[in-house]
């Protein structure tokens, strides 16, 4: 019999998540496996774009969906030879792969100033006579695989101790070095940041208004920043706080090229032969028009809230069940109380079809009972793995939840399948004595209502909201200043959001985070500007979707390709949000491509500023045009390293005279730049 007093684990018994075969172990972290989808054991397969628990040349998971085997998330291998870097000329003094790889091996181990785990992809693609370090000297370390807790992430007992598990690596030490101690809290975000010295080494300007655009939207534009620096601080905050206030952009209006967005669940079960025949896909366009939001909308805090409740109150896309009700679910769920209660959201969740299928609650009764929602809305929606429950908890939760479904697409409560009597979880208990629907489900409700607002939760969505906004280790003074706000206010989300915006150490915090594979390409679109509108050389021959809709499939395709897209992982604890987890030289690589695809105007389906007009008048000398070119994409200028290496890809000294196409390399030049420390970082 299990120990009631320490901490839970999952399910003991051979099935595994949701009651199938759980893969054999093979040096990846432990998955479960949803029905009828899921993991299973593929061929050999190219490294995991997911980090330290992903070995290159590894046996690893592998999604099975409706169309078979195919690999989630997989990214080329990464070493010399990679598509579209081989584009040295014979006698360039400095080859344009190797100068590439050289900037983007300093963003793959700077963070702040801090070393992170550089891959022995990464040090293939620098060779041995490149030395990649940061701007401030810090020695490149490797990423030991030692954890202080002995764990590697393969082996830790839950979802929930991913993050720690990865920053528990030197390099994860490394980053906490480079941590700013302690803080305070101002009278508002402005005074926070005019008050707030920015101590921690990093290659960013310590500027607050392009530190607030780098983590508070999904990429820097000049018209976040014209925004940000027009209402001030505060005032652009207030404005981002009331997304209901902000009109749609012409690229939101333009979802209406998504025949799904607008149906409903029962229209999308009814419609679901037609809409196949057509080729679309609700819960590919669902992410679809997700991506174009997190590009083109101008509620970008918002949608960064969105993209962080899609992680921490994760239902993958992707299952089955979920091209019926996944959107209902984004929409009615997620997007509904992504600013308001937290309490609220996680009541709503309990009762919508997609969490209770994602889960299988729908099979749970009393003589049968399915612990999988019971133990996630533990485990990795409210309290925590460490927040104090046992496996009697979970029993007891599991049995209290029963009678809730979905029948005919719907929620339904089925009073037979119920469970009556007495139930006590983490402190929590209930009479519990009646299979009357109105009072089983108060029942219910006044436990998740208790869960969401209990301590553990209140530090968990704490230390959740500062890993995403402010470190991967974040100081422990604010988690728990968040946390007291979260308690204070019964789980409000925007009060939360102000405390920690007015804390110093959110503004001392500058370069401290490394965008994930998706935010990268994001941050790319938005950086060079292009534009929901198909370019006029562009030839939808007899397409049945518009270019706008083709263009966001592909820019979804690519982001599938890089191993991190909207909603996309396919187990319930979401995506890491440490960047060790994500070190990849494929990946990186891949990224650098898509940003010279953009440059060079490949994607017909958008409209682009060509390379030669970024800059509004370049200047005649290749250094001037340089600092222009990278005030323009990244907001400013690059340390001396990086502008000679960036100079070597064109294969010009600084004095040198160039026209506005750099004579010939301004998409080389853009796109390295690109590649360079100042866009990964944010």
């Amino acid at each position: 019999m299990a120990d009631q007093n320490v901490p839970p684990r999952r399910p003991r018994d051979d099935r595994g998540w949701a009651g199938h075969q759980r893969p054999a172990s093979d040096g990846h972290r432990d998955t479960w496996t949803p029905a009828p989808y899921g993991y299973a054991a593929p061929a050999q397969t190219s490294a995991d774009p997911r980090g330290p628990h992903a070995h290159h040349g590894a046996r690893g998971p592998q999604w099975v969906g409706p169309d078979g085997f195919a690999r989630q998330g997989a990214a080329p291998s990464g070493g010399p030879g990679l598509p579209n870097l081989d584009d040295d000329e014979p006698g360039r003094r400095v080859g344009r792969r190797k100068a590439l790889a050289a900037l983007g091996g300093t963003a793959a181990v700077v963070a702040g100033g801090a070393a992170l785990a550089m891959t022995p992809q990464v040090r293939g693609l620098l060779g041995d006579d490149v030395v990649a370090g940061d701007a401030t000297g810090t020695t490149v370390t490797d990423g030991a695989p030692t954890r202080p807790s002995g764990q590697q992430p393969s082996t830790v007992r839950t979802y929930t101790e991913q993050n720690e598990s990865y920053m528990g690596s030197r390099a994860g030490e490394a980053l906490k070095k480079n941590n700013p101690a302690g803080g305070r809290t101002f009278s508002g975000p402005a005074a926070a940041a005019a008050e707030t010295r920015v101590t921690v080494r990093t290659v960013l300007a310590k500027d607050p208004v392009l530190h607030l655009a780098r983590r508070a939207t999904f990429g820097v534009t000049p018209q976040v920043v014209a925004d940000i620096s027009e209402r001030g601080i505060d005032g652009w905050l207030r404005w981002q706080l009331d997304p209901e206030k902000i009109a749609p952009t012409r690229a939101e209006l333009k979802l209406a090229d998504l025949p799904t967005l607008k149906l409903g669940t029962a229209q999308l079960r009814e419609q679901r032969e037609q809409l196949n025949e057509r080729g679309a896909h609700p819960e590919k366009e669902m992410v679809d028009a997700t991506i174009a939001r997190q590009i083109w909308s101008k509620r970008q805090l918002f949608e960064v809230m969105v993209d962080f409740w899609n992680d921490f109150l994760h239902v993958a896309a992707d299952f089955d069940g979920g091209e019926v009700h996944r959107a209902s679910f984004d929409r009615d769920v997620v997007r509904a109380h992504a600013l308001g209660s937290y309490p609220e959201m996680l009541l709503a969740a309990n009762r919508h079809p997609a969490l209770l299928l994602y889960l299988n609650q729908n099979d749970s009764r009393a003589d049968a009972v399915n612990e999988n929602l019971a133990r996630e809305n533990l485990e990795l929606y409210s309290v925590g793995v460490d927040g104090g429950y046992t496996e009697k908890d979970v029993r007891q939760a599991a049995l209290l939840q029963t009678g809730r479904g979905v029948s005919d697409g719907r929620y339904v409560f089925r009073p037979e399948r119920h469970y009556v009597g007495k139930v006590k979880i983490l402190g929590f208990t209930h009479a519990n004595n009646s299979k009357d629907p109105k009072k089983a489900e108060a029942a219910i409700d006044a436990y998740l209502t208790y869960i969401a607002l209990h301590p553990s939760t209140a530090k968990y969505v704490a230390q959740s909201l500062a890993t995403r906004f402010v470190s991967d280790t974040p100081p422990k003074s604010l988690v728990d200043r968040l946390a007291r706000t979260y308690t204070a206010n019964k789980g409000m989300i925007k009060p939360v959001l102000m405390t920690l915006f007015s804390s110093s150490e959110f503004w001392a915090a500058v370069g401290q985070k490394v965008r994930r594979p998706m935010e990268y390409l994001v941050a790319t679109y938005r950086a060079l500007g292009v534009a929901p509108d198909a370019s006029p050389r562009h030839d939808n021959g007899d397409s049945k979707r518009t270019p706008y809709a083709r263009g966001l499939r592909q820019i979804h395709d690519k982001m599938r390709e890089l191993g991190q897209y909207p909603m996309g992982q396919p187990t319930p604890d979401g995506y890491p949000d440490v960047y060790v987890a994500w070190t990849s030289a494929g990946t990186m690589v891949n990224g650098w491509n898509e940003a010279g695809d953009l440059l060079a105007g490949r994607r017909t389906v958008f409209t682009y500023t060509p390379a030669e007009r970024l800059v509004a008048r370049p200047p005649a000398t290749a250094g001037a045009y340089v600092d222009a070119l990278a005030l323009r994409l990244v907001g400013q200028k690059l340390s001396a390293r990086e502008r000679t290496l960036i100079l070597g890809v064109a294969g010009v000294p600084a004095g040198a005279r160039v026209d506005a196409t750099f004579n010939g390399a301004v998409t080389a030049v853009a796109r390295a730049i690109l590649a360079s420390p100042q866009h990964h970082l944010r």
